[in-house]
């Protein structure tokens, strides 16, 4: 009952960060045609525009964070392998609960500055200090959301890895991709 209730929460999370990741990749495209067309209004037209630099500043920094959490949960993220690798399943798992306990510690403070600011942003009316000048809260809500999805899938992630470590067996099982 308990395995199955981790189970449900597990795979609920997977799924939101799936979207959430695979959401922040459509803005891909989005940023390569504003360089594009402030490369061809710039030189080419000698036209160029005041919003695409900061436009593409945003799209770069939501593409960014909105998918470290998707990046986590395809593991990603850069390991030191000279030494996870030359460890025993049992030293990984408490590796990556060490690890992943350090994330969350730091996206915890990434969070609480963000909220900070964001805070600040609505209050005072902050904007980037450009020619456009937008407003700037939309990017430390936006830092906010990344922040708790990303601490979210390493929980998920803690869960699944103390689960090994206690009971020797995996708590989803990993899909086989031999085509059977």
């Amino acid at each position: 009952m308990f395995k199955k209730f981790l189970q449900i929460f597990c795979k609920t999370i997977d799924t939101v960060v799936m979207w959430l990741g695979k959401g922040a990749s459509y803005l891909m495209p989005v940023l390569a045609f504003i360089v594009a067309y402030e490369v061809v209004a710039r030189y080419i037209f000698d036209a160029p525009t005041i919003w695409a630099y900061d436009l593409s500043l945003f799209l770069f920094g939501y593409i960014a964070a909105l998918g470290g959490a998707y990046a986590q949960q395809k593991k990603s993220h850069i390991n030191v392998d000279i030494l996870y690798l030359s460890v025993s399943p049992k030293v990984k798992n408490i590796f990556n609960l060490i690890s992943y306990s350090l994330g969350i510690f730091f996206l915890v403070i990434v969070f609480y500055m963000s909220i900070t600011k964001f805070n600040e942003a609505l209050e005072f009316g902050y904007r980037r200090q450009s020619e456009w000048a937008p407003p700037m809260w939309h990017f430390w809500l936006m830092l906010c959301i990344a922040s708790v999805t990303f601490a979210i899938q390493l929980i998920r992630d803690i869960i699944e890895e103390a689960y090994h470590l206690f009971t020797g067996l995996p708590l989803i099982e990993k899909e086989s991709n031999d085509g059977c």
